[in-house]
């Protein structure tokens, strides 16, 4: 799942919830889809705001762009006179990946994993003065109890995600939600990767 916010609400969340098909995957497969998406959540984007933003060059952009419009992730909103007098073509989420699930099994993490490498760069260009708040723990956890545990945060998420509109006047904060399983220091794996 990323952190695009649907644009509507009211329906059950769980009734939204599908597996995220391979081309959806591979379409969230980078940290710049990824960013875009989340940006395109906020507010409408054309490619050159979006290369401006982001500091990248507007072919990269208007790539990844026409890959998330394809997979249904964005959608062209209405074209609009810029500041200039041109006509502008934005584009915004459709929410459709916050309601995606995602098997860690068809995931490719050899190449890292997309949405964190997101968080990360968003959180290091908004700096640590940002964070409003965070927790961090450690958690002896059988695998039913990282399901419920997951279970109930994204239940919490998609309580103030279905309202999010409400509240659109206040300020956007972004965040992950993710769980790994601690490295025994005493095992293999830890001397392995020491």
């Amino acid at each position: 799942m990323t952190d695009d916010l649907p644009r509507a609400s009211g329906a059950d969340p769980d009734a939204k919830r599908r597996p995220a098909t391979p081309e959806e995957l591979k379409a969230l497969s980078h940290p710049l889809r990824v960013r875009i998406v989340r940006l395109c959540g906020d507010r409408d984007w054309t490619n050159k705001q979006l290369a401006d933003r982001l500091g990248i060059d507007p072919g990269t952009v208007y790539y990844h762009v026409r890959q998330l419009v394809r997979t249904g992730f964005l959608e062209p909103a209405d074209v609009r006179t810029g500041e200039s007098g041109a006509l502008e073509k934005p584009y915004r989420s459709t929410g459709k990946s916050w309601w995606l699930t995602v098997s860690l099994d068809d995931l490719d993490l050899s190449q890292g994993l997309a949405p964190v490498e997101a968080f990360q760069q968003e959180l290091a260009e908004a700096g640590p003065t940002s964070i409003a708040t965070y927790a961090r723990f450690s958690l002896h956890l059988s695998p039913e109890d990282v399901a419920e545990l997951d279970r109930r945060i994204v239940a919490v998420l998609d309580e103030f995600i279905e309202h999010d509109a409400e509240r659109a006047q206040h300020p956007a904060h972004g965040g992950i939600f993710l769980v790994h399983r601690a490295l025994d220091p005493g095992s293999d794996d830890a001397a392995a990767s020491a």
